[in-house]
């Protein structure tokens, strides 16, 4: 249930009052060992569009009021892949039907299939919410893990997981053509800026393809951790063409130009601060550390490559300490991620005999 835990802590820790359904102050769970029971939780929170709206816990155990509220807003949708929604539930009910074979799993996880198929636009990319919205989440987002948590389910289908074994013959191919889709729109993304292949944003613009602003505070720019999971989903795959391998090169040795030497982020407790959104009791600082291991901003520059941050009134900055601070503490301004590309690097180039190594001087 790893999967679902940043929906389910979203539901605990933030109190919103356009939920479907709120927890209760001492809301039981069920245990993960209790599939069924968590699965038939997955059928009420199913929308009937087939997706699944975010920031819920599929393992609560839910009273008869809850579950008859979710029953009455079936057509209520704010149906999403954020938070790691919707194709996370079509993994689960496959897996529980595989082991039970109880039909109304299958139609559930058939339903979400039909859902993610839905929303995926002509040029191969998804939203990050479907039915469209009029504001950023119609761009193509890769924010979060959610365009890569779709491709990683389908490729289970494409690549025969047993858990999709149900499947027939005409929804195979149609989930096949979308993966391709799909894996040509994450190579026609990726970003070309002054003459150089580089990497991604978080979203992308649904129509152009290029780097688009999300929140007010994520502007368009190259996006080192959104392009580490990219890059990792690529390395990932057995037979990658030579566009596949130009796009990994390109991304390994932006890596690798973009790392931040000798800097340390620190947290430190400060004055309590009442914001908007809660109390905040700690501040964040970026320190010197000649022995911090490289670090990255979450951002860069377009065209200059400099690290970049920006805050709520969307401003351009460039340094973390010109955010606010409910925005310097309340977001992950400085990653590690594309590290873990850089050691999966070596294997990468001898899996596949190649010789050029982009690391090299």
């Amino acid at each position: 249930m790893s999967e679902f835990s940043s929906s389910s802590s979203h539901w605990y820790g933030i109190r919103d009052e356009g939920n479907m359904i709120n927890p209760l102050p001492d809301q039981q769970r069920y245990d993960e060992s209790e599939i069924t029971k968590i699965a038939d939780n997955m059928l009420l929170f199913q929308r009937s569009n087939g997706g699944w709206a975010k920031n819920y816990d599929m393992r609560a155990i839910l009273t008869l009021e809850q579950i008859e509220r979710l029953r009455a807003t079936k057509d209520e949708f704010e149906t999403t892949f954020d938070n790691a929604t919707t194709y996370t539930q079509v993994q689960y009910l496959a897996k529980v039907y595989t082991k039970t074979q109880l039909e109304k799993y299958r139609e559930g996880c058939l339903k979400g299939l039909e859902f993610i198929l839905d929303a995926q636009y002509e040029n191969g990319g998804w939203p990050q919410y479907y039915p469209l919205k009029e504001n950023y989440s119609r761009h193509i987002t890769f924010n979060d893990g959610a365009y890569i948590g779709i491709m990683k389910t389908l490729r289970m289908i494409v690549e025969n997981d047993s858990s999709f074994s149900f499947l027939d013959d005409d929804l195979r191919f149609r989930i096949e053509t979308a993966y391709e889709r799909g894996l040509d729109c994450i190579l026609n993304c990726q970003i070309v800026d002054q003459g150089r292949l580089t990497a991604w944003c978080q979203q992308h613009d649904a129509e152009t393809l290029q780097p688009a602003w999300a929140r007010a505070y994520e502007p368009p720019s190259i996006c080192n951790g959104e392009s580490a999971s990219i890059v990792q989903f690529l390395m990932d795959m057995d037979e990658p063409d030579q566009r596949i391998i130009r796009a990994i090169q390109s991304a390994v040795k932006w890596f690798a130009d973009s790392r931040i030497y000798n800097t340390r982020v620190e947290t430190f407790e400060a004055e309590p601060l009442e914001t908007q959104y809660k109390t905040i009791t700690k501040d964040r600082r970026v320190v010197h550390d000649p022995e911090a291991p490289p670090i990255w901003t979450r951002y860069y520059e377009l065209e200059t490559g400099k690290p970049l941050f920006s805050d709520r009134n969307s401003e351009l900055l460039y340094s973390m300490a010109e955010v606010s601070r409910e925005r310097r503490v309340g977001y992950a301004w400085y990653i590690y991620s594309p590290q873990k590309v850089l050691d999966a690097y070596p294997a990468w180039l001898q899996k596949h005999e190649l010789q050029e190594n982009v690391l090299k001087p």
